[in-house]
């Protein structure tokens, strides 16, 4: 079938039954009504509606190259620099429905699989069958148009540089057993985002399994397949109320722990398996990163956006836009916004087909643009609580308003060219961001997003480009 609508992928979703678990109880019934799920389920399925507007065609959607039927852009393997900047227009219509909080939106697991998808050939060092299959999962993914989570990261048990997992009972999930129809796979990884919500579950190695074989595999499963659990972290929607939590209300993705219980993963299912080789090159040689990097930074974007609007929104209710402290502050998200920008657009305009033909955007701005952010986040959460004060730490609820104490709240929290009830959203709004659990968890997210900042700045320091800036300077020193 073509691109789906959102209340096809909320069908999809509910009848899968996927076994998942939250404060302690199996989710039982449809998981789209359950209190901690069906708000970013909506907000979602909203994403899918967007697809099919006439309006968006052109950007949302290609045709397939195997049906000719119209599919979601987020699939589509950029072979011109027209084709980076067509994912980049889809990707932010989505983020601006969200204001760039969905991280996890459908487009960031379809632009993972088609980059796999496109150095594909990398699995059939191991077996021919393995670029078969996921070439098929990509493709079903496409024509479906399917949503997907993964998990990279094995449970954190012990950090230390020198640790060997070394129980009696399996920990991190691994290969415990090959069969004919499949490998086995038991133990648990961490940080599914969106964890049985999606149709899919695509499971790699974080970047490289080291030389433990039984934790170098890859692939991906249909979400209820049997043995699998997710065991969700607490709910930051708390309650229905959009007033309240503007944020957490509709787009809390709700982090899971997948649990692998003898988990049979079929052959058709399998990319690689008991070969850390491939678990390295899949990363070194495929665009992985940098097509990820391109749709991260394109949402992003949309994210300042969101943050300068909410803080100039803050600043006009109090009339506070005249001292220069507010000024720096301020200019500080100009700044980070209009670098993301640039950035964005260098890495575009300096794009370089890969060894597979895809379209890849200039690493270097794009692995700036991380950097970056990773640092800039946390300070634009920093500004909203600087800017809003105390503003931010009483803040009336929606049913306040509707109560006998209305009148009161009507007269106490107006603001300087705002009546109090608009107020009061404008201020949620920033401590939904800024100091809410929901909003806590964003910051986190965004800051280890690609990994700790300081691995991130020796990365860069190693990869960039130094050797014409140090000739530069071996020229300047010979003329005096």
């Amino acid at each position: 079938m073509p691109t789906r609508s959102g209340s096809e992928y909320i069908e999809k979703i509910d009848n899968l039954h996927s076994s998942i678990w939250i404060d302690g109880q199996k989710v039982n019934g449809k998981i789209s009504e359950h209190q901690a799920f069906k708000g970013v389920i909506k907000s979602q399925a909203a994403l899918y509606d967007l697809q099919l507007k006439e309006s968006n065609r052109n950007i949302m959607t290609f045709r397939s190259p195997v049906t000719g039927n119209l599919v979601g852009t987020s699939f589509l393997e950029p072979k011109t620099k027209e084709d980076l900047e067509k994912r980049r227009l889809m990707t932010q219509v989505w983020a601006k429905s969200s204001g760039g909080f969905l991280g996890r939106s459908p487009d960031y697991m379809n632009t993972v699989m088609m980059s796999f998808a496109s150095a594909a050939a990398i699995f059939s060092e191991q077996d021919e069958r393995f670029t078969k299959n996921m070439l098929t999962i990509f493709e079903n993914a496409r024509e479906q148009d399917l949503s997907f989570t993964h998990t990279f990261i094995n449970p954190q048990v012990n950090r230390s540089s020198y640790y060997v997992e070394n129980f009696t009972q399996t920990i991190s999930a691994q290969t415990t057993e090959i069969k004919d129809d499949g490998i086995v796979i038991n133990g648990a990884r961490l940080l599914a985002t969106q964890g049985g919500i999606t149709d899919e579950i695509l499971v790699f190695p974080a970047n490289a399994a080291g030389h433990n074989k039984d934790l170098a595999y890859g692939f991906s499963i249909p979400s209820n397949t049997p043995g699998l659990r997710f065991i969700c972290r607490e709910p930051f929607s708390y309650r229905d109320s959009a007033f309240d939590h503007p944020l957490g209300s509709r787009f809390d993705e709700v982090d899971s722990i997948v649990v692998f219980d003898q988990v049979l993963v079929p052959w058709d299912r399998v990319l690689f398996y008991e070969n850390p080789l491939i678990a390295q090159k899949i990363y070194q040689e495929s665009s992985f990163h940098l097509l990820a990097a391109h749709q991260v930074t394109c949402r992003r974007i949309i994210k300042l956006e969101m943050v300068l609007g909410i803080a100039q929104k803050l600043i006009d209710s109090i009339q506070v836009g005249e001292y220069q402290h507010i000024h720096e502050k301020i200019s500080e998200i100009y700044v980070g916004l209009e670098s993301l920008k640039a950035l964005l657009l260098a890495s575009e305009v300096n794009a370089k087909a890969d060894k597979w033909g895809t379209m890849v955007p200039d690493a270097n701005p794009l692995q700036a643009s991380i950097l970056l952010f990773a640092r800039l986040y946390p300070r634009c959460t920093e500004i909203l609580q600087l800017i809003g004060a105390s503003g931010l730490m009483a803040i009336p609820t929606e049913a306040d308003f509707s109560s006998e104490i209305g009148a009161d709240l009507d007269l106490y929290m107006q603001g300087a060219i705002v009546g109090a009830e608009e107020k009061v959203k404008i201020f949620r709004l920033a401590w939904d961001i800024s100091m809410s659990a929901f909003g806590s968890r964003q910051s986190l997210y965004e800051r280890f997003f690609f990994g700790d900042a300081v691995r991130l700045a020796s990365g860069l320091y190693m990869s960039y480009p130094k050797e014409k800036y140090v000739k530069l300077i071996d020229q300047f020193l010979t003329e005096y």
